[in-house]
């Protein structure tokens, strides 16, 4: 097996059926032994068949399923480990038809098992201390390939778009949300929530982040607009870097991505950047992505709601 990775055929031979997959994903969500999602006791549980438990506190019958990304779902439990096996080791992703492909079932059910996926990686991380990099991309169509019936006629640059917020500790994780007002409370705002009181917060030298240097913290920016980008150590190279790979992904693998599902496309990528950071072994991102999958549970009526 190598240092840092393990191959399909590998993750094929320690997964081959449902079985173990349900072996696997208890040993991990019950580390220390079956625990009823539904009542929190560990007790009183009776085993049963099929990977079915009894809990006699509550009197529910539950799996390890139950009460997460996998609830209710006819997908065997091995299709799931490879379906996050492909997400965290591809970096761009994988679409719904390829997914559909890869593990046998249509492309509408690889669809929503993606989404449920995604539903997972949406965790929000601890504050970002040290350095970070902040910086807004604009994610859509350009008005000018728009055809005419489409156009906003409302100018160029970010209209049309949905803006995306990054934020990127330095040597460290990334956290990115979609926003609705490019303002300064809204950027000013995510700082806020995500980074630690007394950070040094790096930016371009746009007037939304004017401000910040003060009581709370240390800002610095790079003037892109005269061509400098590394300036006294000062640079947003790191988090234009985070903006380049989800462009590429979206662009090239996912082709689009609607507005009211771009949350969870921007979360995929941060978590694959984090959690799923390719630094880590396989095997290591597989469990981290395993224990996002509790109390995450997404149904297909709320995925496809107005």
């Amino acid at each position: 097996m190598d240092k840092i990775t393990i191959s399909t055929f590998q993750l094929f031979k320690m997964f081959p059926d449902q079985e173990s997959a349900r072996k696997y994903l208890e040993s991990r969500l019950w580390p220390k032994g079956v625990r009823c999602p539904i009542c929190g006791g560990d007790k009183r549980i009776t085993t049963r068949k099929d990977g079915f438990y009894r809990c006699n506190a509550c009197k529910e019958d539950f799996t390890v399923r139950t009460g997460t990304i996998f609830e209710r779902s006819h997908i065997p439990l091995h299709k799931w480990l490879y379906a996050m096996y492909l997400l965290v080791t591809a970096r761009k992703g994988i679409s719904s038809l390829q997914l559909s492909k890869e593990i046998g079932i249509t492309q509408k059910s690889a669809w929503f098992m993606l989404h449920r996926l995604r539903e997972a990686c949406g965790d929000d991380l601890a504050e970002l201390r040290g350095i970070i990099e902040v910086d807004e991309t604009y994610i859509g169509g350009k008005e000018t390939a728009k055809h005419e019936s489409k156009k906003l006629k409302e100018g160029r640059g970010s209209v049309g778009k949905v803006g995306v917020v990054g934020l990127r500790e330095r040597g460290g994780n990334t956290i990115a949300k979609p926003f609705d007002r490019p303002d300064k409370a809204t950027l000013h705002g995510a700082i806020l929530d995500h980074v630690a009181v007394g950070s040094m917060i790096h930016t371009d030298d746009a007037p939304v982040y004017s401000g910040l240097d003060g009581l709370l913290y240390r800002h610095r920016s790079v003037n892109h607009s005269a061509g400098d980008y590394v300036k006294d150590g000062v640079t947003t190279n790191s988090i234009d870097s985070v903006w380049a790979v989800l462009k590429r992904g979206l662009h090239g693998v996912y082709h689009h991505a609607s507005p009211k599902h771009l949350g969870r496309y921007v979360n995929e990528f941060t978590f694959r950047l984090n959690d799923g950071n390719c630094k880590h072994h396989t095997l290591l991102r597989l469990e981290s992505f395993v224990a996002a999958v509790a109390n995450k549970r997404l149904t297909y009526a709320r995925l496809v709601a107005s």
